[in-house]
């Protein structure tokens, strides 16, 4: 399948993710979809009536991905009338000390953190990575209308608290963060340490960028929407490898298993009458009395959170007296630019706060 350029979209990448559209081929899964649908009584109040539509990408849509190995656990999570699958990537003892949690955002999944697990391995740690609802190998709710800021974050709540997971350090990044930061302070107890890297918390106090906007309206706009060139056009150090830009590509088959991809740029609170604002000063409030180790490690390169660590030091008390860094030469998924220079540097933050 061929993305077609659309008149006007050179525009809308300028002040985001540069050469964003140098469009090719999308890798495609050609299997039949296999799509399963479940009541859900909440669905009753929009226009989408009773029934949430579950797309969930076939099996053979992630067979010999590039440079990932690793099967998928999955966990059922249970809200009102419906049932979710999410998935997850598991490696390294699991009587370890710590486990590290890597969340990924936007419009990524677990791949992104394929570098990184092997170090964090070779440390001795436990790896835990899940894929959002809408990405990877969880289940996709089919309607853009299935997904709320809210939503995202009971579902991975549930998730968490199902795997009775602890002596977390959390690694978060773009959506993992709005979405980590809030797993963090519901459930603080289960948390050593936090790794913000890319990411923020908004309330909506302050109006967005003129390049987050632009993104927001072409992710609603654009006929087709290209994951993998996304991911790259989100890279410092691109070209990516074409297998590489498939992998990104795996988890959605056709454009009906990104519906959660397309609506996370809306989601983001840009006022306070936002119906997630008031649930993100209340995890402020936590954070601004989180003492357990914080460390920043944003990338120097990342048109869209670029400074926001100072929030983080400002006013989060744990970050006081840490090695607070920044990964050179590397853009928004700075993972996947600098993945192991990454962990690495989390491995330094862990063994300097045992």
């Amino acid at each position: 399948m061929k993305i077609k350029n659309v008149p006007g979209m050179r525009q809308t990448v300028n002040g985001f993710f540069q050469d964003f559209l140098r469009l090719r081929n999308l890798h495609r899964c050609h299997s039949k979809n296999t799509a399963i649908a479940l009541n859900d009584a909440r669905c009753a109040t929009n226009h989408y009536g009773e029934f949430m539509q579950i797309l969930r990408t076939p099996d053979e849509c992630f067979a010999n991905l590039h440079e990932w190995t690793y099967e998928p656990t999955y966990t059922e999570v249970t809200t009102g009338e419906h049932t979710l699958r999410i998935a997850h990537y598991e490696a390294g003892p699991r009587d370890a000390a710590t486990t590290v949690l890597c969340m990924h955002g936007e419009p990524s999944w677990s791949y992104l953190y394929r570098k990184m697990i092997p170090v964090f391995t070779a440390a001795g740690h436990r790896v835990i990575a899940p894929d959002l609802v809408g990405f990877g190998r969880s289940d996709k709710p089919a309607h853009t209308g299935d997904y709320t800021y809210e939503r995202h974050v009971d579902w991975m709540s549930r998730w968490l608290v199902a795997n009775d997971l602890d002596s977390l350090t959390l690694v978060c990044q773009d959506w993992g963060g709005l979405i980590g930061l809030r797993l963090l302070t519901a459930f603080p107890d289960r948390f050593a340490r936090l790794v913000v890297a890319n990411t923020f918390l908004p309330v909506g106090d302050r109006p967005p960028g003129d390049g987050f906007m632009k993104w927001r309206k072409f992710s609603q706009e654009v006929p087709q929407f290209p994951v993998g060139k996304i991911v790259e056009g989100g890279c410092a150090r691109r070209p990516l490898a074409p297998e590489v830009v498939a992998a990104y590509d795996a988890p959605f088959p056709d454009e009906t298993y990104k519906a959660g991809a397309r609506v996370f740029p809306t989601l983001v609170p840009i006022s306070l009458d936002d119906p997630s604002s008031a649930a993100n000063q209340a995890a402020w409030k936590v954070l601004e009395g989180f003492n357990k180790p914080v460390l920043t490690a944003f990338s120097d390169s990342d048109p869209v959170t670029g400074g926001g660590e100072r929030g983080f030091q400002q006013r989060v008390p744990g970050t006081n007296g840490q090695p607070h860094t920044t990964i050179v030469n590397a853009g928004h998924f700075l993972q996947e630019d600098a993945g192991e220079e990454l962990a690495r540097v989390v491995n330094d933050f862990i063994a300097r706060n045992p």
